[in-house]
């Protein structure tokens, strides 16, 4: 369902700085965190949208997830913390983070992107979470940026843990095939669909060279876990893989 847009843009940006707390004392890095670059295409005036913030808040995210992990769950083993970080800092979660201090409301965005969705859109919150976390990064250090997400951190982890959100599909199904002396599954693209700004990918996954399932999503990435998922499900796979 749409969201309601909000008529004055400067007031859904003071919003944002609300919904997380803090003050920014350079309100420019707040403004250019929200600045998508299709804003930019409409007004030569501005110098800079929030790639390369987005660059930073990536790196910054990383560190500090992975440091609130260790802290957290200090009996959780190495390869687990890396799995829970993935599925943390991973598109959809972070755009599930966007949407909870409702950041697609402040979006900058060319009239264009705009109709098109944009607000809504997985990939373009993402974005521009990494950049709010890069800009308050530069605006008041570390202990802000941890501030901020480590509620937003406890409550996605223990939904990650109850949904098991964290396990990858795609290693299970590749150690389900290697222990019976099988290749790793091969994965492949068959179609893609939809405009550039939505795009549909379709992908089918086989163990021993046999088609076993298919999965689609918003990204190739996506849609091979959702055909891996699949693939696991099968009652083929689960109770007698020697038969495929």
């Amino acid at each position: 369902m749409e969201i309601a847009k909000p008529t004055n843009r400067s007031e859904s940006i003071q919003m944002v700085a609300k919904k997380i707390k803090t003050h920014f004392k350079d309100t420019r890095l707040l403004i250019r965190a929200l600045t998508h670059r299709s804003f930019l295409n409409e007004h030569p005036e501005e110098i800079e949208d929030n790639e390369r913030l987005e660059f930073l808040g990536d790196a910054v995210l990383d560190f500090l997830v992975g440091d609130w992990l260790y802290n957290r769950y200090p009996e959780m083993m190495e390869g687990d913390l890396t799995q829970m970080r993935a599925a943390l800092v991973q598109t959809p979660q972070l755009a599930e983070f966007a949407r909870k201090i409702e950041l697609g409301t402040a979006l900058r965005l060319g009239r264009g992107e705009a109709k098109a969705g944009g607000r809504l859109r997985n990939s373009l919150l993402c974005d521009a979470f990494e950049a709010l976390v890069g800009a308050l990064y530069l605006d008041s250090g570390l202990k802000s940026v941890s501030k901020f997400i480590s509620p937003l951190l406890e409550s996605a982890t223990q939904e990650i843990i109850l949904n098991h959100k964290n396990e990858d599909p795609k290693s299970s199904l590749q150690e389900w095939a290697q222990s019976l002396g099988y290749p790793p599954p091969k994965y492949l693209l068959i179609e893609t669909s939809g405009p550039d700004h939505l795009k549909t990918f379709a992908v089918e996954v086989l163990v021993n060279n046999k088609k076993l399932a298919f999965g689609q999503g918003s990204s190739k990435q996506q849609a091979e876990k959702i055909a891996a998922s699949n693939a696991l499900k099968k009652s083929v796979l689960l109770n007698n893989l020697k038969g495929i």
